[in-house]
This record gives C-alpha cells, structure tokens and sequence, in this order.
C-alpha cells in the first residue's frame, strides 16, 4: 500500500507531516511519498531514522495556504501540493490522499481531478463524534452549506456504508439532526428529507437531536454543512473547555491535586475520547478516490491518526464498496 500525504497541508509543514510519515511506515510497514518542498522537506527527513523504511518525496514548487482563496489560488498556484498529490492518487502511484490543509482546496481539487463517484450529487464531509459507548458518524460537517433532500439521502447511503466499514456496525442506525424528536419538526430541508429517508430502505430511525446523538442513539446523523460544521466546531470547544476547567479546579490546592493523582488513569481516557487528534482526519465520501482531510493545527500525532484511518479505509476497500453501494441503491 501506497498513501499520499500532503506534505505542506498543516499550519506547522512540514514537521507534523514528516515525523508522522516515519511513524506510520514503521508502524504499517507502507510507502509513504511527501508531496511538498523537496529543500524544506529532504534535510528534515534525513535528520531521523528511516533506515528500512520507504518513505519518498515528490516536489512541488507550490503552496495552497489556508489564506488563500481556493479557485484564484489553485489557478495561480498549480503545482500546489494538494493538487499534485491527488493527480499521482489518479495515475494509481498511491490508493488514498492525505493533507491538513484548506477543506475548500481539498474538496475543489479533489472533484476537479477525481470527480465524483458515479450517482453523487455532492461529496461530504464526514467526522466520527465520539459519543456513549463509541463513535458516531457526522456528516456533512463543512463541504455543502447549502443542500437539497436528495444530498442527505446521498449522505446518508454514504455514511451508513462508513459506519459499516470503519465501525462494524452491521445495520447502522440513521438519524436526521432536528429541533425535535418528531416527525414534522425542524427545517423545510428536514421536513422534506424525512419521507425520502423513510423510503430510502436504510435503518432510519427518525429526527435526532443533539442529546441523541451524543447518547448515542444513532450511528449515523446526517445534516447539511452549514449546520453540521457549527455542530463539530461547538462540541470540539465543549470538549475543550471541560477538560481546562477539570485541570484548573484539581490543580487549584493540594488537597485537589492529591485527588487528581488518584483519578489520574479516568482524566487520560476522557481526555483520549474528546481528544480530536485520536482521529486525525475526516473522509471526503463521494469522491472517485480516497480523500482524507485532517484539522490545520494537526500534530505529528493527528497526521500519524490521519494515515492510520486511511489505511483502514484502504484495507476495507471503502472507495470500491461506495461505488457499490451507490449504483444499487440510487441506479
């Protein structure tokens, strides 16, 4: 197995992404090729021990940076690279691409050189929330502000079949974001959605709202990106604020450090459960090729994530199993 990694994709390129490609090759035992500044990347690279591993660079004299407008900057920057990753993803030099770098970019250099999985109206963007008892599938969570019924329908069959590979669940339950809990609640774009899901033949189990999805009441929760990308940006400011205010309070006097030592073991899986680096990037469904897009603060851990998922994408062939699935349910 080959992947793909962005190289120039985090705020911090390229050591996040080169000590997290060492990491992964030795863990793995895969290539791994750095899309990227071949002068900025070699020296660094040449510093660690990659005695045994297969670890490539492929240059690139461009930059996509996260200021940068998507269409203008792709058009004066085309050897940027992303667009240059996802190109060797296209002549089968590597089956998945990895960056952390400009959702937008990603999104709109990914459908300019793969395309769309035949029947995809619109890919998505796809998160694992953790939730009660494991994870749960997000998606959109930023790629399409504006839908249509037939999108979530789309992300539903999408993220079903994700749930399925990535967290073997065998008949995932599908819950539409909401206001409320009945039918009839929410948006024109929910009220109009929830009939075709009904007809859809998934495991819709109605309107969730975010107490259900954090109870893990569903495995799936399909919304629209708008709405979606303020779900995930909120819970992982929750997240962060809780496990502050937790560490502030038990290292406020001895008594409660003496507490904070005890529970110790608690405070690290909590942390390890909320913390979003555990998962490291998020699928773009939909796309005719594996497409991986982590957080721009991602460290070496979260690109180290990042791989690992996209590997597991890889070994459950999701991409073949999408093109499946889509073509015998919307054909």
């Amino acid at each position: 197995m080959t992947i793909i990694l962005d190289a120039m994709g985090s705020d911090a390129y390229p050591d996040p992404e080169i000590q997290a490609a060492v990491t992964a090759a030795e863990e793995l035992k895969i290539e791994i090729i750095l899309v990227g500044n071949q002068e900025m990347i070699e020296p660094k690279l040449k510093s660690l021990n990659t005695r045994n591993l297969t670890i490539k660079i492929e240059h690139t004299p461009d930059v996509l940076e996260m200021a940068d407008k998507v269409v203008d900057g792709t058009r004066k920057k085309p050897q940027n690279s992303m667009a240059v990753g996802l190109e060797l993803v296209k002549a089968g030099r590597g089956q998945v691409f990895v960056t952390a770098g400009n959702t937008g970019g990603a999104m709109f250099n990914a459908l300019k050189i793969l395309g769309r999985i035949k029947g995809v109206s619109r890919p998505a963007l796809t998160a694992l929330f953790p939730v009660r008892n494991g994870r749960c599938v997000v998606l959109d969570i930023g790629a399409n502000a504006d839908c249509r019924p037939e999108f979530l329908v789309q992300f539903a069959i999408m993220g079903s079949l994700y749930a399925k590979k990535v967290l073997g669940k065998e008949n995932p339950r599908i819950g539409l974001l909401s206001n409320g809990e009945e039918a009839g609640k929410g948006n024109q774009l929910i009220k109009d959605t929830y009939p075709l899901l009904e007809k859809s033949g998934l495991n819709f189990i109605g309107n969730v709202e975010g107490k259900e999805l954090f109870g893990g009441s569903a495995d799936v929760v399909v919304t629209d990106g708008f709405t979606g990308n303020i779900l995930l940006k909120s819970s992982e400011a929750v997240a962060k604020l809780l496990t502050d205010i937790l560490k502030e309070k038990l290292m406020a006097s001895p008594i409660t450090i003496l507490g904070a030592l005890l529970v110790k073991p608690v405070f690290t899986d909590l942390k390890k459960i909320l913390d979003p680096s555990e998962v490291g990037a998020a699928p773009l469904l939909g796309i005719d090729g594996l497409v991986f897009v982590g957080h721009g603060r991602s460290d070496a851990r979260a690109m180290t994530s990042a791989i690992k998922i996209a590997y597991q994408a890889v070994q459950a062939d999701l991409l073949g199993a999408l093109r499946q699935e889509i073509q015998s349910r919307l054909s």
